[in-house]
């Protein structure tokens, strides 16, 4: 009885892998807009170790969206800021100039802080640099969201600073 049942699961499994498997793009079609969301932190690094990794949201963190055409051209840019518990969702239309736009062609990226205590941008989750979305987190009927992050700041006594390489001279003394 056993091997029956692993056999069918087996073989499930290898019909959905040549039918392409779960298609999770399912419904992508009837999408109108993009999600984009996640979570921004402050790491205070004069915290103990548990504390720095939570982080604390911050209330009002400027958060956006760029994506690019085919031709690597932006076509759309837009932001959102961050409510009590850090959470932002921006929302991209899903046709810019009647032309789609595709998330993989999206950037997000973290903009600013308003709290001064806790105002350097990090790239702890890629929010200085920028996160490209690869696998959407929901796709259902008509919705389709990547979530991102969390992204984080640090405060400015945490900030290392960026120093060029020292280069020594031999002295011939």
């Amino acid at each position: 009885m056993e091997k029956g049942w692993v056999m069918a699961v087996i073989a499930a499994a290898a019909a959905l892998s040549m039918s392409g498997g779960v298609d999770a793009r399912h419904g992508y079609e009837d999408v109108k807009v993009v999600h984009f969301d996640g979570k921004v932190l402050c790491q205070d690094c004069s915290k103990g170790w548990n504390e720095w990794m939570q982080g604390q949201p911050i209330k009002g963190a400027k958060v956006a969206v760029t994506c690019l055409d085919s031709r690597r051209r932006a076509v759309c840019h837009t932001s959102d800021t961050t409510d009590d518990k850090g959470a932002f969702d921006v929302v991209v239309s899903k046709f810019v100039y009647g032309k789609a736009v595709q998330p993989k062609d999206c950037t997000v990226r973290l903009v600013s802080s308003p709290d001064p205590t806790c105002n350097v941008m990090t790239d702890f989750g890629g929010g200085k640099c920028g996160v490209r979305p690869h696998h959407p987190s929901v796709v259902h009927r008509g919705m389709l969201k990547y979530t991102l992050g969390p992204f984080y700041f640090t405060s400015p006594s945490c900030d290392e600073p960026e120093t060029p390489p020292r280069h020594y001279e031999d002295d011939d003394d």
